[in-house]
């Protein structure tokens, strides 16, 4: 199973289109907020189950801020992250996940990728794929990989524009 996971394209969706065109084939795509009123579209490019949760930047658009899924063996909670303090420590979105009992947490936010498998409750945050933060800027996306034992496998990849 290959899972996309992406956050915080703030408008910017032709990095997302994009994205989803030279992944492809995906299972399944997770965003993780501040689309900016852009979830309509971002469902109708998607050629697989769609999984998003409202942001702090996302308004009155009747998705939830957070929720529970299943991928493989894993329970996972989305969440935006703007409610746990993440641009300080992930203790208190960990914890949140934890009454869940959750095994991962995937959130987004500070705009910096983060794969953090250190824990009882592993952290995902893919970073921005719209206004990235980190020193290089540029654009970050994670795939998540079931393995054929059920083991999942988390890859940090960087959005280059094709050369023409």
């Amino acid at each position: 199973m290959k899972v996309l996971i992406v956050s915080d394209t703030h408008g910017r969706n032709y990095n997302l289109l994009r994205t989803v065109e030279r992944v492809s084939p995906i299972d399944l795509l997770i965003h993780l907020g501040d689309y900016d009123g852009g979830e309509d579209y971002i469902m109708s490019v998607t050629p697989c189950r769609t999984e998003m949760v409202s942001g702090n930047n996302d308004f009155f658009n009747g998705l939830p801020k957070e929720k529970v899924i299943q991928i493989g063996k894993y329970t996972v909670l989305l969440t935006h992250g703007h409610r746990y303090g993440v641009y300080y420590t992930t203790q208190d979105i960990k914890r949140e996940a934890a009454k869940y009992k959750a095994n991962i947490v995937m959130f987004g936010h500070t705009h910096v990728p983060m794969i953090d498998l250190s824990e009882e409750v592993w952290a995902i945050n893919p970073g921005s794929l719209g206004l990235p933060r980190q020193n290089n800027h540029i654009p970050t996306f994670i795939i998540m990989d079931i393995d054929s034992e059920g083991n999942a496998h988390f890859t940090l990849n960087y959005y280059q524009e094709a050369e023409g």
